[in-house]
C-alpha cells in the first residue's frame, strides 16, 4: 500500500510537470477505481499507475491486463456521467494512460504510456 501511494504521488508530480492538473485520485464507483484522473489541453485522463521495486520480471505496464482495462473503462463512464469537476466538459477527448514508477537504490524512474489502451465496450 505504502508503495502504491508513493508511485502515485511520484506519477502525480510527473503529470504536473507535463501540463496535467490533477482532478482527482484514487477516484472509486462501487468496486471500481481510477489512480489519477487529470485533463490538460488535450482532453480527459484516466492514468492506471504501477509501482515496482527493481528488480521487476515484468514491465509494469504489461499488469495493466485486458480484465483490468475493462474495470477502468467501467469507471471512466461512471465518472464522465456523474462528474461535476470543472474543467471535464462533453465532448472533452479521452485518454487511457498508464504511468510505471520503478524504484531503484533511492532512485525513481518513470514511464508514461500515453493512450496506452483504447477500451472496447461490449
Amino acid at each position: 500500500m505504502l508503495l502504491g501511494r508513493r508511485g502515485e504521488d511520484v506519477a502525480c508530480g510527473f503529470l504536473e510537470g507535463t501540463g496535467h492538473r490533477i482532478l482527482r485520485r484514487n477516484y472509486r464507483s462501487g468496486h471500481l477505481e481510477i489512480d489519477i484522473i487529470s485533463t490538460d489541453g488535450n482532453g480527459v485522463h484516466f492514468v492506471e499507475v504501477k509501482s515496482r521495486v527493481a528488480p521487476v520480471a515484468v514491465a509494469p505496464e504489461e499488469n495493466v491486463t485486458t480484465l483490468k482495462q475493462k474495470k477502468i473503462a467501467n469507471a471512466a463512464l461512471r465518472y464522465l456521467h456523474g462528474s461535476k469537476d470543472p474543467g471535464v466538459t462533453p465532448g472533452m477527448e479521452v485518454h487511457f494512460d498508464i504511468v510505471a514508477v520503478t524504484f531503484e537504490g533511492g532512485e525513481e524512474r518513470v514511464e508514461w504510456f500515453p493512450d496506452a489502451f483504447i477500451p472496447m465496450y461490449v
